[in-house]
């Protein structure tokens, strides 16, 4: 894939750093219960964390979801990107950092997390793995609800909401969804870990008690896409009132920030507290002209 236009910043990459050292094993371990398997003992090393898309974040293109198929799986597995999206008929449903659709399975559990799709069932349906301290970025979907199970073969499986993920072998482009009810049994995975398709999108809420952001990754294109099309990504941090130059009409933030029609932090404002897929929807059309951090 061509290489997409992202705007560095010195503070954001400060910010970066930080973001790293905050999410490392030590500091921040994955929950028990998306940690283990029944039939494989815990892995305490957490992936890391970190807020926006792989690209805005600069990560190995030739590595992670974007490695050509014959790289080594331990290439692979060393950044995985988790972004809510729109594929097909399924709005909202979760895509890895190469467009492709993110599946969960009804015979697996959730609490505890236990893949039952091993050998053959893997094959057509493999599991989305990823390296000890690997990077996840993650973009619509709540680092809280992101975990890993250690699968009966050692490898270790991102989860959300418990739900182990996975893609789907036949599903040969971006925004292909054929793994969508297959046996009655698979279904795209949301956000939240629900069945794709089975509920409508609810709109970002504000949480009172979030801290303040100190950062945020503004995407051109809705549900934080930098990959179709001309459309990118920027960076932009705190503290105070930043302006933003041009339209961007997705943003993802690591805490609360106030989202203004004007530059100067004028106008209307929002607070937004969340990922927001779609500015516009919170009365932004041509997206936020400044931001207080």
């Amino acid at each position: 894939m061509p290489h997409k236009h992202v705007v560095p910043l010195a503070a954001l990459l400060a910010s970066a750093a930080l973001a790293l050292t905050a999410c490392s094993t030590a500091g921040a371990p994955i929950p028990a219960a998306q940690q283990t398997s029944e039939n494989a003992p815990a892995d305490q090393a957490g992936p890391a964390f970190l807020t926006g898309s792989a690209r805005s974040n600069k990560a190995d293109e030739s590595s992670g979801d974007l490695a050509p198929p014959n790289a080594a799986q331990e290439v692979r597995d060393r950044w995985v990107q988790l972004r809510a999206a729109k594929a097909g008929d399924l709005d909202p449903v979760v895509v890895d950092g190469a467009g492709r659709t993110l599946y969960r399975f009804d015979k697996d559990t959730a609490n505890p997390s236990k893949s039952s799709c091993d050998g053959d069932c893997a094959k057509t349906w493999p599991p989305v793995t990823i390296a000890k301290g690997g990077k996840v970025f993650i973009t619509g979907v709540r680092k809280a609800d992101v975990g890993v199970v250690t699968r009966s073969d050692g490898s270790r499986q991102l989860t959300i909401a418990g739900w182990p993920v996975y893609r789907f072998g036949k599903d040969a482009k971006p925004g292909d969804t054929l793994g969508q009810g297959v046996g009655g049994t698979w279904f795209g995975v949301t956000p939240d870990g629900k069945k794709a398709g089975a509920t409508k999108p609810t709109p970002p809420t504000s949480d009172p008690a979030a801290k303040p952001a100190t950062s945020a990754t503004l995407f051109s294109g809705k549900n934080f896409d930098d990959v179709t099309g001309n459309n990118f990504a920027t960076g932009i941090a705190g503290p105070g009132c930043q302006d933003v130059r041009g339209d961007f009409l997705s943003v993802a933030v690591d805490g609360a920030v106030k989202l203004w029609s004007e530059p100067g932090c004028k106008g209307t404002s929002k607070v937004v507290t969340a990922d927001v897929a779609d500015v516009t929807a919170l009365g932004f059309p041509n997206g936020p002209k400044s931001l207080f951090f």
